[in-house]
């Protein structure tokens, strides 16, 4: 089949979400390489990534273009191998299993503190924050940290379990501010480096282990942005650790990414580049498997909000690129600013949402009002 054919297909495709090819609108679709339309209608979003991360076509807001693209439901109309293939790996294996654990670790979360640093807050919390009354991503990212321990209602003296602590900013800001006393977990080497330093003068352990080794009893337990790792077919195992490790009056948050249809795999390009082995959960197959195991107490959506940190951590890589060019190359650069604007674009149609979820093993007693 000719480039012209494939060309054809692609206009079509983009059509419904007023994109055009070679236009001089911002979000239009300006191609480099003849080669690009075949590999986006073949390949899907991972053709369409791969093309970009070499430079085959460009897009001055890559965020609008995604957005569009989603609005339309052009995903829809595209079913690739990677796809099929994705699926079906998916059901057939656990691809979240203990000995592909630290998988992401190392591909995502190990890539260098570095980057991270310039990118994310001085906390360093790489997750949704809360934008409500914030006018900077330090103010979200403090009021999203807010947020989660006064639902948990800490007091001075709790245990608390942070399962995927990152770099220790939330264990840090809950020791500091809550007086309780923090085991963080994560499978990052390079994380746990600096969570170490950042709390080691506070009660904070920090743990390089998976949550299936989870030992010991809390008072409460939360994980943000790290449920996205655990995959359906570990969804109960998961629920289950967690109601053995609570105690009886405990709360245990959720705070995740969520999707609109139960799936089994994620994204090919996400799942090549960014996050392997990851997948986003449904709401039925996050209640189904808590289900029998916790009361349910509230169940937060500010899936917006989330649209709102990824432009600000883009904006954050544009400004300090001039610093990360010696150590990141062009292709990892627009690897990254591909990732971070799809996925605003992705919040901002809730294809992907954002939820915190608040969970109890016997219930609240009383009338208790959920902070907002």
């Amino acid at each position: 089949m000719s480039d012209t054919f494939f060309r054809k297909q692609l206009k079509r495709l983009f059509e419904p979400a007023d994109i055009t090819i070679g236009g001089n609108r911002p979000w239009d679709f300006q191609f480099n390489h003849p080669l690009v339309f075949q590999r986006a209608i073949t390949k899907g979003n991972l053709g369409l990534g791969e093309a970009y991360m070499e430079g085959w076509w460009d897009c001055d807001d890559l965020e609008e273009f995604f957005f569009r693209l989603l609005s339309s439901k052009a995903d829809e109309k595209i079913v690739t191998p990677s796809k099929l293939t994705g699926k079906l790996i998916g059901k057939l294996y656990n691809l979240q299993s203990p000995s592909r654990a630290f998988a992401v670790g190392e591909k995502h979360y190990n890539t260098g503190n570095d980057l991270f640093e310039a990118m994310l807050d001085k906390r360093m919390i790489y997750s949704c924050g809360y934008w409500k009354e914030a006018n900077n991503l330090d103010e979200a990212q403090e009021g999203k940290l807010r947020l989660v321990f006064d639902k948990l209602q800490l007091q001075p003296g709790m245990s608390v379990l942070d399962i995927g602590c990152g770099w220790g900013g939330a264990a840090q800001f809950a020791a500091e501010h809550y007086g309780v006393s923090v085991t963080g977990i994560t499978v990052s080497t390079e994380q746990a480096k600096i969570a170490r330093e950042r709390c080691r003068e506070l009660p904070v352990t920090i743990g390089l282990t998976d949550y299936r080794n989870i030992q010991g009893s809390f008072d409460r337990i939360y994980s943000i942005g790290m449920f996205e790792h655990v995959g359906y077919k570990n969804y109960r195992e998961y629920f289950k650790i967690i109601n053995r490790s609570l105690k009886p009056d405990g709360l245990t948050l959720l705070h995740t990414i969520g999707g609109n249809l139960p799936c089994a795999n994620t994204d090919p390009w996400i799942s090549k580049y960014i996050f392997p082995n990851s997948m986003i959960p449904s709401a039925s197959q996050i209640t189904k498997n808590y289900e029998g195991l916790f009361i349910l107490e509230d169940w937060h959506v500010f899936t917006y909000d989330y649209s709102l940190t990824l432009k600000a951590w883009h904006e954050n890589l544009e400004k300090q690129l001039p610093e990360l060019q010696s150590r990141y190359s062009e292709k990892f650069y627009r690897m990254w600013c591909f990732y971070l604007l799809s996925c605003s674009g992705a919040f901002r149609t809730h294809f992907l949402q954002v939820w915190q979820i608040l969970l109890s093993k016997n219930g609240l007693r009383g009338r208790v009002t959920i902070p907002r």
